[in-house]
Parts: C-alpha cells; sequence; structure tokens
C-alpha cells in the first residue's frame, strides 16, 4: 500500500487523518502507525472502503497493477 495514495484517498473523501481514524474506531497514533507498518487487518482495510467509497481496492492496497 502506497501511503501518500492512501492520504490522497482521505482528502479526496473532504476528510482529515484523524477523522478517518475515528470513524473506524481506532486512536490516531494506532492508525498512523497501522499506515506506516501496512498493518490494517482485513476488517479495517473493508472500513476504509466503505469510509473511503473506494472503487478499486486492489489499486490502493496492492499497486497500480495486479496480475493473476
Amino acid at each position: 500500500m502506497d501511503i501518500n495514495d492512501l492520504k490522497a484517498e482521505i482528502v479526496r473523501n473532504g476528510l482529515t487523518l484523524k477523522e478517518t481514524a475515528r470513524k473506524m474506531g481506532l486512536s490516531y497514533p494506532t492508525f498512523i502507525r497501522r499506515m506506516r507498518t501496512q498493518g490494517f487487518t482485513i476488517g479495517e482495510a473493508n472500513l476504509l472502503i466503505d469510509i473511503l467509497n473506494i472503487k478499486n481496492p486492489e489499486e490502493l492496497f496492492f499497486g497500480r497493477k495486479v496480475t493473476k
């Protein structure tokens, strides 16, 4: 996951990092740590997808090009 892409997606949705963390039920420091370590659980990733209305989550979480 590219942290800058995630931050851009958050901004596109008119949110701040703190607001996103709150919507996910995480403390701000925990949210930042998970972003840095790419340590989101599947449930948290699904929350991000819902909160940010992400249409192509594989691009955000796995990079631009996903091969089969």
